[in-house]
């Protein structure tokens, strides 16, 4: 572990997809949103649909299903009452995480860059994940969540650091824009997005530092 040496100053993680298996929970949450308004339940064969829902913020999500819809508000509210720790259970820590955030703590900053709001802080704490991230920007921080790359550029600011001082590690074509926004060089978790760095397990970063 002390032998790690690198050129980047931090390391920067989405969530979903990235540090936790989320889709199910995502489809579930969504889902009590079409039950509740007596609307079918989502096509999981539209895979525009279930990029939507895994990678953009909750705003733009429900813009995307109910924009013009007579029931967005209502929506919108009702999706509020829906409770993070009633998806928990269905969610998983990406394999490898927690043993590569061990050895990259001490060597490289560690942050979070995600289009999740309020829940990021319960799951870090209700995952194990305390005590790693001393950054940990959502969309509720910003005016422009992904793939706009003012979330990344913040990041980068917490730190006081340029853009080429960092990795960022996303499964999206979100993240990926966001990343080329930000000038962020990326790296692609379990995606086949063109033309970056692609990783299947989470202690692959390690051969990019």
């Amino acid at each position: 572990m002390n032998k790690i040496k690198s050129r980047y100053k931090a390391v920067i993680y989405d969530c979903d997809g990235v540090m936790l298996d989320t889709l199910e929970s995502n489809y579930i949450f969504y889902n009590r949103v079409m039950n509740y308004l007596g609307r079918p339940e989502l096509d999981r064969n539209d895979l525009k649909a279930r990029s939507v829902l895994h990678a953009y913020s909750f705003n733009n999500v429900m813009d995307y299903f109910f924009e013009g819809d007579e029931c967005h508000a209502e929506a919108i509210e009702f999706a509020k009452t829906i409770h993070y720790r009633d998806l928990s259970p269905f969610m998983n820590v990406e394999e490898g995480l927690i043993e590569t955030l061990d050895l990259l703590k001490g060597h490289v900053s560690l942050a979070v860059c995600t289009n999740r709001a309020i829940s990021m802080e319960m799951i870090i704490e209700d995952f194990g994940l305390s005590g790693y991230f001393s950054c940990v920007m959502t969309a509720s921080k910003v005016t422009n969540p992904k793939p706009h790359p003012e979330p990344l550029l913040k990041v980068l600011d917490h730190y006081g650091i340029e853009p080429g001082e960092a990795l960022f590690v996303g499964d999206s074509a979100v993240d990926m824009e966001a990343a080329a926004g930000a000038g962020v060089p990326f790296v692609a978790y379990k995606s086949l997005l063109p033309g970056q760095v692609r990783i299947q397990h989470h202690a692959e970063i390690l051969n990019h530092l």
